[in-house]
């Protein structure tokens, strides 16, 4: 019997992009658990085919670090050898070492771990997978899965996804939002874990604004801690619902299943909106690179200025004046491609001004 740990210390975002190459190591398992961080346990638990999920805040990696806790890595050492686990993979984005997460399985008795490492990483991976250029985020996950001996089923297409069911759209949507969204709707979700991501609430507002203006209904999402920006984008605006921090993460993958077309950031709901299958149109932050952190083999159409000065530079706050690769998407823009998102009959997503459109009909075959 082979128990595999998957570890992914990331926010929800990184961990629904890590989802099919889970997949690929329970295909070759007898059971599979994923160690996720306090931000992406929410996610970790909605993945189909992770039998349990760990937490641990690790001083490693995230937005805000915490402090090193001597005590809490000792007993998450103590936690992982007692299930005895026959292989480890550590999943990390192209920045980031799995050598910190590499000792602690070491230090538990994990026998195999494999990790993506740029480091030499003297005796702590058994497999030191080197990531190809030009992957997107999901694909360098299954490319280490693979190497680690893992496999996609027959007929799984590596697309995001999961569990199912989801709550039915009226149970997600409190009792003031069903109505409204009983002729269809556009999600739009201004808020960004890392702020370089997200748009200008006032822009927000205007994107909101525009789409009401054109006949659509507009729910505007964001968790517990982004009411007040979600206040500042939807109040006193028709045809706009405010629903931040009135949904379960359950419930906005439905309330995002349901939505004709999804308007957000390079953040976790633009990741939880492709594993339901919903268009979205990507206001994209270059901080980081586009070709990467797309939205995944779904209908999609990315905006915002991919040459801005902060190309690449993986800045939380954003380092130029006035925001410019998102404050240059004009609210038509966004309206423009909504609806061409929408139009049933369009055999292909053309690209409005300024936008690179993506209709991805398996992840190895994206039509640009």
């Amino acid at each position: 019997m082979t128990r595999v740990l998957a570890v992914r210390l990331d926010s929800d975002g990184d961990v629904l992009l890590t989802g099919p190459a889970l997949r690929a190591l329970a295909a070759t398992a007898d059971g599979l658990d994923l160690l996720a961080s306090p931000a992406g346990a929410a996610a970790a638990r909605l993945l189909p085919d992770v039998d349990d999920v760990l937490v641990f805040d690790a001083p490693w990696s995230g937005y805000r670090p915490p402090a090193v806790d001597p005590a809490a890595v000792q007993e998450l050492v103590a936690t992982l050898a007692a299930r005895s686990y026959d292989r480890a993979v550590v999943f990390t984005s192209f920045h980031q070492s799995p050598l910190p997460a590499a000792l602690v399985l070491r230090l538990a008795g994990v026998p195999f771990v494999a990790g993506t490492s740029v480091d030499y990483p003297g005796s702590l991976l058994d497999v030191r997978h080197r990531r190809p250029d030009g992957l997107h985020e999901v694909e360098a996950a299954l490319d280490l899965a693979v190497a680690a001996g893992g496999r996609l089923p027959d007929g799984d297409l590596g697309h995001l996804a999961v569990r199912r069911p989801l709550p039915a759209l009226a149970e997600a949507l409190p009792p003031d939002a069903r109505a409204a969204a009983a002729d269809g709707y556009v999600v739009v979700h201004p808020g960004a874990s890392v702020p370089a991501r997200a748009p200008s609430p006032a822009h927000a507002r205007a994107v909101v604004a525009a789409l009401a203006d054109a006949g659509r209904t507009v729910l505007v999402t964001g968790g517990p801690g982004e009411r007040d920006l979600a206040a500042a984008v939807a109040g006193g605006l028709a045809g706009v619902v405010d629903l931040a921090g009135r949904t379960t993460l359950p419930g906005l993958a439905a309330v995002l299943a349901g939505a004709d077309a999804v308007v957000v950031g390079n953040t976790g709901p633009a990741h939880l909106a492709a594993a339901v299958g919903a268009p979205v149109v990507s206001l994209f932050s270059p901080v980081v690179p586009a070709d990467r952190w797309s939205p995944w083999a779904v209908p999609s159409v990315v905006l915002g200025d991919q040459e801005a000065p902060c190309a690449g530079s993986r800045a939380r706050e954003c380092p130029v004046p006035g925001h410019p690769c998102l404050s240059s998407v004009t609210p038509a823009q966004v309206v423009a491609a909504v609806d061409a998102l929408t139009v049933a009959s369009a055999p292909a997503v053309e690209p409005v001004a300024g936008a690179v459109a993506d209709v991805p009909a398996a992840p190895e075959e994206v039509v640009a």
